[in-house]
This record gives C-alpha cells, structure tokens and sequence, in this order.
C-alpha cells in the first residue's frame, strides 16, 4: 500500500516560515535565554537540601541538554553571520534585540559551573582547566557585553523613557554573573595566586555590573510611575529585575565564603574575615531588597493574565531571574542554618521547574510550527 498520504496536515515543521533557511535567517540571541533558564534549573535542582540521587540525575541531564542547546544556538547564530550578514549586522541598531547579546556570556556561565559541579565528580580535576579557559572567555564577553551596547545605546540606537523595558538589564548583568562563576572557580585552582587573581576579578566584576544595575532600576521605577506597565508582549520583563538583585546577592556570599582561605594563603588574613562578614550582611541585604521585586512582579504578572500573555521567547524572563535568587536563598539556607531559607528555596526551586516546564514546552511548539523563528531588526525588508 502507498504511504504518501500518512503525515497529518500541520504535522510539517517550520509550516510558518517560507523556506527552512529562515530559521537561521531570522536567528536571534534571544534563543540563548532558554539556556540562561535551563542552566539555572539544573544548578538549582542539584543543590536542594537533602537532594537524592535520582534528582541529582535529572539535573546533571539537564546541565547536558543545556550544552547541546548552547552548542545548537552557537552553531545557528553563526550560520546566520556567515549567510546573511548584512541583515545580521542591522541588529547593532535595534533598540531591544541588541540587548540579547547579554544572554549569551550568561547562559555559557551556568555551563561553566555546571562542570564544578557535575563535571569534576564525573570527569575528574581535568575538568577545571576547561571552566577556567572558558571562565576567561565568558569575562571578555561579558566586559564587552556591559560596555559596547551601552555605547551603541548612547551613539546609534532610538530609546525613549516610555518605551524602556528591564531588558535594559541584560547586557550589564553578565558580568556579575561572570562574578558569581568565579566565586564557584576560585577554591578549585591549585595555584594560590590564581585563586587570588580570580577572586579579585570577580569582585571588580560584581562593581562593574551591579551599581550600573541598579541605576537602571531607579530609571525603570520612575518610567513605571509616569507611564504604566509595558505591552504585555514585554510582560517577563518585570522578573527581569530580580535577576541582578539575586545574582548580586548570590555573588556577594559565594566571594564572602572564599575570602578567608584566599587572602589567608596571599598574605591578607585580615581582609579575608572583614569580605567574608560584608559578604554575608550584603547577601542578606540584597535578597531582601530582592523580595520586594519578586513581589511587585507576582502581582504585575496576575494583572497581565487577566488580559492574558501571548507567548514569545521573552517568557523565558520568567526562569532565570526566578532561579539566580532561588540559589541566593539556598546559599543562605546553608550558611545561616535557618528554616525559613530552607523552606523558601525549596519552594522558589519548585516554582521554578514548573515555569520551567511551561516555558520550555511552549517554546519546543513554536520552534517546530516556526513562528518563534522572528528577527525583529529585519522585519520590515523583503526576502
């Protein structure tokens, strides 16, 4: 019997795009945020207090899946400079795609610390040479990241206060994320001065991205006041603020935690006790100041529901932000020995997995109908 009638119509992939070549035509760094989100899932799920192993298991399969889709995404958006670059250059001067370029340094980071934390049980040391060398990569990028986009933003893009978004964020946090990574880095190395050069660079890292932060944040506060909540296209956006806030407080005790032992070993006892107790009571300070942003974004996100929230790549601001203050309140589980953590963290964790889940399985839908392949700096030129 002939079988050419067996495929359902609307089963065929990319039904929405003219022709296969516009996923990579239409390739955006937007992608790269489902590996922000997958990564931090991955991190968050193995350090749960009491974790077994099976749940150790799907996180360490996750961290895996989540450098095949880094490796994906890498591959496409490099396709897409080789094939189509004129069109890709044009996003330089799109006011919101650009901002995207953050993404990238930061879904390579929670990479990195993955190999800390599932690579060296499984592999071994030799594993730390490769987190470093790709630790070194990811601050370049970050630096690049936090500096070159807000120069293009002051010399060549169109902002206006009304339309700003906390996407705005995404370019100066990955290098406070580089920071966090470090913190994870630096009591792995065998050599005390790396450990010391490491260190430093992460604390010059989380100034070079957090007081810039949180002078966006005072700019969005106010845009908020005097024009309302963004389209509700952009309706993630409002979790985007956690995401400095609980990375920063993440850093601050992850660097406090490594100080003693550092600056002990290089001469600076002294130093190392006054980071580790200012890393401590700024964690607790920052996670506070984190709770009310979680807060103000639950009831932004039950208003936009009730008018309901179309899907695009940007729900992916829903996990990462979730999941960097979700680590924050584990670490401080573990370091105050508290309940209140405990059981905050493991419920911020579970969260997390199910947005996770939403996001994860809506955008698997849209990649294979296509209609998530969309490069908004192209928009409007013929194919």
């Amino acid at each position: 019997m002939a079988c050419t009638h067996i495929a359902k119509p609307g089963i065929k992939p990319f039904r929405h795009l003219q022709h296969p070549m516009e996923v990579i035509r239409q390739f955006t760094p937007n992608w790269f945020a489902a590996t922000m989100g997958t990564g931090v899932l991955a991190l968050a799920l193995a350090q749960l207090p009491g974790a077994n192993p099976a749940l150790h298991a799907i996180a360490e399969g996750l961290w895996l899946f989540n450098i095949l889709l880094f490796v994906l995404f890498t591959g496409l958006y490099a396709a897409r400079w080789v094939l189509f670059f004129d069109e890709a250059r044009r996003i330089f001067g799109h006011s919101t795609v650009s901002m995207f370029f953050g993404t990238i340094p930061m879904g390579l980071a929670t990479i990195i610390n993955g190999f800390l934390l599932f690579g060296l049980p499984r592999w071994g040391e030799g594993v730390i040479a490769l987190a470093e060398v790709l630790w070194w990569l990811d601050v370049a990028m970050s630096l690049a990241c936090g500096v070159l986009i807000p120069y293009m933003m002051f010399t060549r893009q169109e902002h206006r206060i009304d339309q700003m978004t906390a996407v705005w964020l995404l370019p100066v946090v990955a290098a406070e994320v580089a920071a966090v990574s470090g913190g994870l880095l630096a009591p792995h190395l065998a050599d005390a001065h790396s450990q010391l050069v490491v260190l430093v660079t992460s604390y010059v890292l989380w100034a070079f991205s957090l007081p810039v932060a949180f002078s966006i944040l005072t700019i969005l506060l106010l845009r908020m006041a005097l024009h309302k909540l963004p389209h509700e296209n952009m309706a993630a956006s409002s979790w985007l603020a956690l995401g400095p806030i609980g990375t920063g407080a993440l850093g601050m005790l992850l660097l406090g935690a490594d100080a003693p032992a550092i600056f002990a070993t290089n001469g600076m006892a002294g130093s190392g006790e006054i980071a580790a107790g200012l890393g401590l009571v700024a964690g607790i300070t920052l996670w506070g100041f984190g709770l009310w942003w979680m807060l103000i974004a639950i009831l932004i996100t039950l208003r936009y529901l009730r008018a309901g929230i179309p899907f695009n790549l940007g729900w992916w601001g829903f996990t990462f932000p979730l999941g960097v203050y979700s680590l924050a309140t584990l670490k401080l589980a573990s370091t105050l020995h508290l309940m209140f953590f405990s059981v905050s963290g493991c419920a911020l964790v579970a969260l997390l997995a199910v947005m996770w889940l939403i996001v994860g399985t809506r955008t698997v839908q849209g990649a294979w109908r296509g209609e998530l392949f969309v490069s908004p700096c192209i928009a409007g030129l013929k194919k």
